[in-house]
């Protein structure tokens, strides 16, 4: 199990918007496709599926401390930090690699649901044993 899971890349052009930095919508869609990615990575995606689960985003909050450009070296870093009954928060970090500013955090509030009625379902052990919890103090 890794507690934090990290995904550089460079900001593509695309994103961009009018005002000449990425678009806020693009962060999002980084949120969802890291939180994807490590959930991917450490097994969950596979036992959630097998159980006929999902998890959906019920919420998303951005922080936005500094903008990102065109040719930025990103480093996404996401974290949970608890799992309820079928609920999980998952923390987000965006930090820009040339000078070590971190550009926005974030969080999400997913839900666990059975993929046929879409209800809340009680996460399971063998969904949450795939990832350990990080504390306040492990998060600096």
């Amino acid at each position: 199990m890794k507690m934090f899971y990290h995904y550089e890349f460079v900001v593509p052009t695309e994103v961009v918007d009018g005002n000449g930095h990425v678009n806020n919508v693009a962060y999002v869609q980084w949120m969802q496709d890291i939180a994807i990615a490590h959930a991917t990575s450490a097994g969950c995606t596979a036992e959630t599926q097998a159980l006929g689960a999902t998890w959906v985003a019920r919420s998303h909050q951005i922080t936005y401390l500094r903008p990102a450009f065109t040719g930025d070296r990103l480093c996404l870093t996401t974290w949970i930090t608890t799992l309820r009954k079928a609920r999980s928060t998952r923390q987000y970090k965006f930090l820009r690699l040339s000078d070590d500013s971190v550009l926005a955090t974030g969080e999400t509030d997913w839900v666990f649901v059975d993929a046929v009625t879409h209800r809340p379902r009680t996460i399971p052990a063998s969904v949450s044993d795939c990832f350990e919890l990080v504390t306040t103090a492990e998060k600096g």
